[in-house]
């Protein structure tokens, strides 16, 4: 009987500390449930999964907005349909004609197409909205780039690089905008680059972007022995290397 009894006690006191516990629990501050997605939230969780059309029916069921108008236009975009793409930045424009991103993605269509003059009109439009916009600059620069304007490019790319040091490393800018340039075209690109970079101080990524000159087939070494943006880089070791290169055969 009195093991009996000490059981008795021992599963009571465990029973006890088991509610304890349980009351603990209930006192304790429970975290907020999940705050329910927007329309427009989940819409762009389908942008950002590359859905685009389960995003434009999405952003469809919605009222009409220009900011909303802009994003059914990068979806068309995305989908390489150009046509829905400008209709829906030019509404986009109608609806709010101070919208700079509608204006700045209605030139990306233009350039897409290889009309790099009308993009460059688009991209200026921009800037007069939204002059402090970095990738509006970048995009600027890369047309002026492919008619061969390398000193607006340098100086559109300059605007560009003081309002966000890294906005070419983060876009992924180069490599993506050469891709149906010429060699000869990648090796003068990527040049210019270096003498931007070097420009700004920034002695790696001009040395780095130097190397891919040379790599692309860039041949005039003279030249990199006058160019004043390079003077400090050329007493350096790492100058001297890409110097010894030979250039790509092609």
């Amino acid at each position: 009987m009195l093991s009996l009894r000490v059981v008795l006690v021992c599963l009571i006191f465990v029973l006890s500390a088991a509610g304890q516990v349980n009351a603990a629990h209930s006192d304790a501050p429970q975290p907020e449930p999940a705050k329910k997605l927007t329309a427009e939230q989940r819409a762009d969780v389908f942008m950002a999964r590359k859905m685009y059309r389960e995003a434009v029916d999405a952003y469809r069921q919605m009222p009409s907005t220009a900011i909303l108008l802009n994003k059914i236009g990068i979806a068309f975009h995305q989908l390489g349909d150009f046509t829905a793409a400008r209709k829906h930045y030019e509404k986009a424009m109608k609806m709010d004609k101070t919208y700079a991103d509608a204006v700045n993605n209605d030139g990306t269509i233009f350039y897409a197409l290889k009309r790099y003059k009308p993009a460059i009109s688009r991209y200026k439009k921009a800037l007069q909205l939204a002059p402090n916009t970095a990738s509006f600059w970048s995009n600027l620069g890369t047309a002026q780039y492919s008619l061969g304007r390398y000193a607006e490019m340098s100086e559109a790319y300059q605007k560009a690089l003081a309002l966000d040091p890294e906005i070419f490393e983060r876009r992924g800018t180069v490599g993506t905008e050469l891709q149906d340039r010429s060699v000869t075209d990648r090796a003068r690109y990527h040049y210019e680059l270096a003498r931007l970079y070097a420009k700004s101080g920034k002695s790696e990524l001009a040395l780095q972007y130097l190397r891919k000159a040379m790599e692309e087939g860039l041949k005039d070494k003279v030249k990199l022995t006058q160019t004043p943006e390079f003077a400090e880089l050329r007493e350096t070791d790492e100058f001297k290397l890409v110097m010894s290169l030979e250039p790509r055969v092609l």
